[in-house]
């Protein structure tokens, strides 16, 4: 299997490789695992192997079974991984309630990641968002601390505006921001990627495939019970008139021989060397794949069909990652 390449995460940042693990489909984020659990583990030793280092998780994944994971698959080489955890997302039966960054529960909430994944420091520890509950400076402050005490090695930040994040920055260096961003989504092109770019702070880019729609899989009109329905996007018109600029996408992967996804990646993996592609991955047959897809060198014709056709705005209603 072809290795990776490392980048700095930001402008003083650790050395991780240039595609993240996403580790969340391997579990449910209501409660328990949807998947094989055998195979998610073969899955995050393999990339280990091949060295994508960068695994990403949360505390709420799964109601903890998600770090419990990470936790078996990384035994006995805690070295080769860099793991990133978010917190501060309170579910109960399958409902989101909402957010609880208060100081005391996030250091409550650390202890319980620790022991969970088998080890002593978290290397990058983030909210999963920020509100308006509690001040960003309360919130990042108490990350601080936990640097200081040595249970976390960097600031992460997700899902935030380009305010906050300046704020954030002025409480603590943020080493990383994990954000929402393909094709179909560039809304953060206009204040919040310029913001992170100009504090050096590197990005962490997921749902590249925008929940499935740039995979070129996806078809009118959707099941009755398929979860997508939920999302403006993939309702009515607006899912024929998406997926007509899906066919864009589609046509240019045929003729580089490479699929959709793997375009949809490389695309996000081109915007910079501050960006990398976090993909989520449950099964060891998807590895290579997504690895080849970091080769993809796209030609100027090519970005310059891909940005017009999927301007920002060009992609109709909007989903859950959407603010």
């Amino acid at each position: 299997m072809e290795n990776v390449t490392k980048i700095n995460l930001g402008n003083n940042g650790p050395l991780v490789s240039k595609l993240g693990l996403g580790c969340m489909r391997m579990s449910s984020v209501w409660g328990g695992t949807t998947n094989d659990e055998t195979e998610s583990i073969a899955t995050i030793q393999a990339a280990l192997d091949s060295g994508i280092n960068f695994l990403n998780t949360g505390d709420f994944y799964g109601a903890g079974h998600n770090e419990l994971l990470v936790g078996k698959a990384i035994k006995g080489r805690r070295d080769d991984a860099f793991i990133s955890v978010k917190f501060g997302a309170i579910f109960y039966n399958g409902q989101w309630l909402g957010l609880d960054l208060r100081p005391i529960a996030i250091k409550n909430f650390i202890n319980y990641s620790l022991v969970r994944l088998g080890i002593d420091t978290i290397d990058l520890y983030q909210p999963c968002r920020l509100d308006n509950s509690v001040p960003v400076e309360d919130v990042i402050g108490t990350v601080a601390d936990l640097i200081k005490e040595g249970k976390v090695r960097h600031l992460g930040v997700s899902e935030i505006t380009a305010d906050q994040l300046r704020k954030a920055n002025s409480v603590h260096p943020v080493t990383a921001l994990e954000i929402g961003y393909s094709l179909a989504d560039r809304q953060i092109e206009s204040d919040l990627l310029p913001t992170a770019k100009e504090l050096g702070i590197g990005v962490v880019a997921f749902a590249n495939t925008a929940e499935g729609l740039l995979t070129g899989d996806m078809k009118a009109p959707l099941a009755a019970d398929d979860y997508h329905n939920h999302f403006s996007r993939f309702q009515g018109d607006n899912l024929v008139k998406n997926l007509e600029k899906v066919e864009v996408l589609k046509q240019i992967a045929k003729d580089r021989g490479v699929t959709p996804t793997q375009l949809a990646i490389a695309w996000v993996n081109a915007q910079g060397e501050h960006i990398m592609p976090l993909v989520s991955m449950s099964r060891r047959s998807r590895l290579t794949e997504n690895i080849q897809a970091m080769n993809i060198e796209l030609i100027a014709d090519e970005l310059n069909t891909l940005n017009t056709e999927f301007a920002p705005g060009a992609i109709l209603g909007g989903t859950y990652l959407q603010r």
